[in-house]
């Protein structure tokens, strides 16, 4: 996202090594202005399946428990799809939940993720900055098994990865941001 006070970033939890490695965190954040206060944006992140009608991955999710209290230690599974592994399910575990102010979970597993996401909320003059954050690793996910059969690509892999990544979740911040405004 380019325009206005939209930003784009890669980012790493450490280094990045040269060449770049899973154990670096490699992620991406991308962040939008939302003219809709934090806590109508917060009704539509909170929602485990609002990205799916914008994310070319992600097809759905459902609750574990589906009557249980939402809150962090939450689980869900989700549903994605992908060219290099077909439909897969992935379990995810709630890790951040702050009505108004920020919502995330882990997949995999909860102690040593395979990916942690990230919404996070920020009130502003007009709305809410929403950013969206993603980070790979540390734990095993199908990257891993990727990066597993072709160590010697693994930088390539996790670039393709985090791009493919990045421009979802620009896709998904842009249905966000129209939901929110329009309702």
């Amino acid at each position: 996202m380019s325009s206005g006070s939209d930003t784009t970033d890669f980012t790493f939890e450490s280094g990045p090594s040269d060449p770049v490695r899973l154990s670096d965190g490699p992620g991406a954040t991308v962040s939008i202005d939302i003219d809709a206060p934090p806590s109508a944006v917060w009704s539509i992140v909170s929602d485990i399946n609002f990205a799916a009608a914008f994310s070319p991955e992600f097809q759905g999710a459902a609750w574990v428990e589906p009557d249980a209290p939402i809150g962090v230690g939450a689980q869900f599974i989700g549903t994605n799809h992908n060219d290099m592994f077909g439909e897969f399910q992935i379990p995810s575990f709630i890790d951040t939940h702050e009505p108004d102010v920020a919502f995330g979970w882990r997949t995999s597993d909860m102690d040593n993720p395979g990916a942690r996401w990230r919404f996070d909320l920020e009130p502003t003059a007009s709305g809410t900055r929403l950013r969206y954050s993603m980070i790979l690793g540390p734990g095993p996910s199908g990257l891993t098994m990727a990066i597993e059969s072709m160590p010697d690509k693994e930088d390539r892999i996790l670039a393709g990865r985090v791009r493919a990544q990045h421009a979802s979740m620009i896709e998904v911040l842009a249905g966000i941001k129209t939901a929110a405004e329009e309702a």
